[in-house]
């Protein structure tokens, strides 16, 4: 819990003798959350995303007209959560300072709160292969990238259903992904088609390697020159949030089937407030905020958790 600024702890402010006093000097990182999520504003507690199944293959007539079943999707649910805080700073050290810092407090508290979105935005990937879904509730009960989904149709899910590897980023594992991904099916255990619209995504500490993958003209490592049959299949996104979680992992999306699939719900946009509580004389800067995240589908994303 923070406790007020006060004249004691920032007394150099009151001193005009100082060359010069910068405040929060640095940029953030990129905003990522328009690259991965199709954002909804919201007025509902909660979002709730349902599917239906494929219609199967129609069987040869034999005389009598044949019944087809299609299986409902599985619920997605996001429900959006509150964040919100506060900065407190002595009236005195605001009447006191002699610098102009501090005096635009409701700007550094909407960055920081543009700041703590796109950290939790990034865990879409980071926590990619777990069930602790932070803002979500999903019938399915399967992570995000898995061996394990499965359907309500009782399809095999033997072939088209695993998302989820653990082979580092290399040429190969790059194009067996692909393949694998290609070969997706959707509720009812048919191929779909997908768009030629590829992505890898990775953290910065793999970029040189999936620039190298994407952007090599010939072949890789072979001195016979031939073709490079992976150059330019897959935009390259460095995902510099992914690093401080792992460095290793990877992930591979069809980037249509992502904005299609991906989330992100704005029910209350930031919104930031002052007052001044007269005893014991504190200023108080405030944000509130409310939003979530979550998937309705699994099939944009193969995703490889790297020991």
């Amino acid at each position: 819990m923070g406790s007020p600024m006060t004249s004691t702890q920032f007394i150099r402010l009151l001193d005009n003798r100082l060359n010069s006093v910068e405040e929060d000097i640095y940029k953030d990182l990129p905003s990522m959350i328009p690259t991965f999520y199709t954002i909804k504003n919201s007025d509902s507690a909660w979002e709730e995303f349902y599917g239906i199944g494929g219609v199967p293959d129609i069987p040869a007539f034999t005389g009598t007209m044949e019944l087809l079943d299609v299986a409902p999707g599985f619920l997605t649910r996001v429900e959006a959560q509150e964040f919100a805080g506060a900065l407190q700073f002595q009236r005195k050290l605001i009447d006191d300072k002699k610098y102009s810092v501090l005096d635009n407090q409701a700007a550094g508290l909407i960055k920081a709160a543009g700041r703590t979105k796109e950290k939790y935005g990034a865990n879409i990937f980071n926590y990619a292969f777990s069930t602790a879904f932070q803002f979500m509730y999903s019938e399915e009960g399967v992570a995000l990238c898995s061996s394990s989904h499965t359907n309500k149709s009782g399809a095999s899910t033997t072939y088209g259903f695993d998302n989820a590897g653990t082979g580092a980023l290399d040429k190969t594992s790059a194009a067996a992904t692909w393949l694998l991904m290609r070969k997706f099916r959707n509720d009812i255990g048919e191929r779909i088609d997908q768009s030629d619209n590829y992505a890898l995504v990775v953290p910065d500490a793999l970029g040189d390697t999936a620039e190298e993958i994407a952007g090599t003209i010939k072949s890789l490592d072979q001195e016979e020159g031939n073709i490079n049959p992976q150059y330019g299949r897959y935009k390259v996104i460095r995902y510099q949030r992914l690093d401080d979680t792992d460095s290793n992992n990877w992930f591979m999306v069809n980037l249509d089937l992502m904005k299609d699939s991906l989330m992100w719900v704005e029910r209350i946009k930031p919104e930031t407030g002052t007052w001044l509580e007269k005893m014991p004389m504190l200023y108080m800067h405030y944000l509130y905020m409310r939003f979530g995240y979550g998937f309705k589908d699994w099939r944009w994303v193969y995703g490889h958790e790297v020991s």
